[in-house]
């Protein structure tokens, strides 16, 4: 067991693709906890699948490393605010953050969220100045913008003398200074040794800890992670845990868990400022307290913010219903979003009246329930989804809307463009600036409503050279009706395969989703027509065959091809009286239901 005075614990802190997986990757590789002949991964902290075909950290993830006689426990973030609740609770295990800023880029709207919520536990960062071998590289102006940001939050007299480390991860290097030999991470690990304070606590008194958060095992249940407060705590010691009510309950130690390098690590015992899994409390929840029964102790619960979009998750009933998924079933559904909402405290998951066939699951945005869509997919669930819904607020009898701060850079030709429609959809610029490279710079106000289904359009406008990232902000009055997407659907009509001859003749109104030899059904969204109204079409119609062949009388029929949608792509296209189908193989879009005059106005 470490003492405590030789103990670090730091969470590394980021905007999104900033570089804090890589940095850790080189700190992780130079701690020596690797064999020498052992095969390392890039990105190893990512070990979720969707992290590494994302690119993005999800969920916040512990490991262990050491330095000469000193453990460093490191946690890393997620960057984007949607996993804004894995950030809060973890911030409250740490004694310091390092601050991770893109020595060309500056700090992003994301930075200023882990931040400011760094800031308010009183925690001093340390700050990095990443990608320093970068070719456009400016440390400077990064460290400027950075002073800026922490002045802006707030930020104490101490908080604002912070520590300066330039540093590249993906070469393997940090030093003091810009001019400084670039070697290894060495002058890091003394920076975080020398800078960071030893967790508080006292090992001689009784043992207390509180539940940050969660992790489950199918083989001892669920395990309450968290960094120990005072005291140790041994394996096979009788614990007591005292949940939000003030109810206590005696349970015995049935497991410890530390970290080594990557792996999880059983340990006899543990001490102050450890961050362990301590298994044997099967109904344990995130902000319960452990304690001791000679001292009982309730600490103060953890509170989160409230997630601000939902949806309707609902049984297929489409005519393909269990052709791809396993799991199709209500009471499947269920079960699997309430064992979600055991370990994912920032998910809400609500009954909804009067309805047996759908649930509510409310999140902090697109990305956050999309991740969880995905998962279940890969799982074998077959279900459908409605467009998202903000979660309004009511404030002295008026409803109030989430608004975010968006953060757009676009090359200057394409600026006009995209604050034209961002003024349509009810938002407010704030600044706008260009720089020597034609990069307009621009931030705007805009209500959550505003930008969900935008994203497609963006993209499609700033032929992809755009970036657009938005941040939760505050609830203000109702802006009004917002205008949804510009363009009808093509709808099919009836059910069969998908025929060349017939896409053919349709794809000049609009652009597709369908490929010939596609299975369509009644109802089913096949295209985006190129007018603001809806179209139903017969995409399963063959061409009528004679036994008269003529040279050249017979056109090559040239497809254009569809366009698919991922999983976000398809939840941002669609409108309040369309669904997305997912199933394991399939994401399809379809209309909620077709009337007799949309089938009488086909004939």
């Amino acid at each position: 067991m470490f003492s405590p005075k030789k103990i670090r614990n730091i969470a590394i802190i980021a905007h999104i693709d900033h570089g804090k997986t890589t940095l850790l990757d080189s700190l992780l590789k130079q701690s020596n906890i690797f064999r020498d002949n052992e095969i390392v991964q890039e990105r190893m902290m990512d070990s979720y699948d969707q992290e590494k075909e994302r690119g993005i950290t999800i969920f916040a993830k512990h490991t262990s490393i050491f330095f000469e006689d000193y453990k460093i426990n490191i946690i890393d973030t997620p960057g984007h605010s949607d996993f804004s609740g894995e950030v809060e609770r973890v911030l409250g295990m740490v004694n310091c953050v390092l601050l991770l800023v893109d020595a060309q880029e500056g700090p992003m709207p994301q930075t200023r969220f882990v931040l400011s919520q760094a800031l308010k536990l009183g925690l001093q960062p340390i700050v990095i100045l990443n990608k320093i071998d970068r070719p456009h590289a400016d440390p400077d102006r990064a460290l400027n913008l950075t002073f800026d940001l922490f002045v802006e939050l707030g930020a104490n007299d101490a908080q604002l003398d912070f520590p300066i480390c330039y540093a590249s991860g993906l070469g393997g290097f940090a030093a003091m200074s810009v001019t400084d030999p670039r070697v290894n991470m060495r002058p890091l690990f003394e920076l975080i040794i020398e800078k960071v304070p030893p967790p508080p606590g006292d090992l001689d008194l009784p043992f207390l800890m509180q539940a940050t958060t969660l992790t489950y095992d199918d083989f001892i249940g669920r395990q309450a992670c968290g960094r120990i407060l005072e005291g140790q705590v041994k394996k096979g010691q009788t614990i007591v845990k005292v949940d939000k009510n003030g109810h206590p309950t005696e349970h015995k130690v049935v497991r410890i868990e530390g970290y080594f390098g990557l792996k999880k690590v059983e340990m006899p015992e543990a001490g102050v400022g450890d961050i362990v899994n301590i298994a044997g409390v099967p109904e344990i929840m995130i902000g319960d307290t452990l304690c001791v029964p000679e001292k009982i102790v309730q600490l103060p619960p953890i509170t989160l913010a409230e997630p601000t979009l939902s949806i309707e998750l609902m049984v297929n009933n489409s005519p393909f219903v269990g052709k791809d998924g396993k799991h199709v079933t209500m009471n499947k559904i269920r079960e699997r979003l309430n064992h979600e909402r055991r370990a994912n405290i920032s998910l809400k998951i609500e009954e909804i009246p009067d309805k047996d066939d759908a649930i509510r699951v409310c999140g902090r945005g697109e990305l956050h329930l999309s991740v969880l869509l995905e998962a279940m997919r890969r799982e074998n669930f077959e279900f459908a989804i409605s467009k998202p819904k903000v979660i309004l607020k009511k404030v002295d009898g008026q409803d109030y809307e989430p608004i975010e701060v968006a953060h757009i850079e676009v090359p200057q030709e394409f600026s006009g463009a995209v604050i034209e429609e961002l003024s349509r959809r009810k938002g407010e610029m704030r600044s706008l600036e260009t720089n020597e490279h034609g990069i307009s710079s621009i931030q705007f106000l805009i209500p959550t409503r505003g930008l969900m289904g935008y994203r497609n359009e963006y993209m499609t406008v700033t032929r992809g050279l755009g970036i657009l990232t938005s941040l939760f902000d505050s609830y203000a009055p109702w802006k009004g009706a917002i205008p949804g997407r510009k363009k009808g659907a093509l709808i099919s009509i009836n059910m069969g395969k998908a025929t060349p001859y017939s896409i053919f003749g349709i794809q000049e109104r609009g652009t597709l989703f369908i490929d010939g030899g596609d299975e369509v059904y009644e109802g089913m969204i096949v295209g985006e027509h190129t007018r603001d109204n809806d179209l139903i079409v017969n995409v399963t119609k063959g061409k009528q065959l004679t036994n008269v062949r003529a040279s050249g009388s017979d056109e090559n029929i040239i497809l254009v091809p569809p366009r698919r949608f991922t999983l976000e792509q398809a939840i941002d296209f669609i409108q309040d009286d369309e669904l997305v189908e997912i199933t394991p193989r399939n994401i399809r879009l379809r209309k909620r239901y077709l009337t007799e005059a949309d089938r009488k106005k086909h004939k």
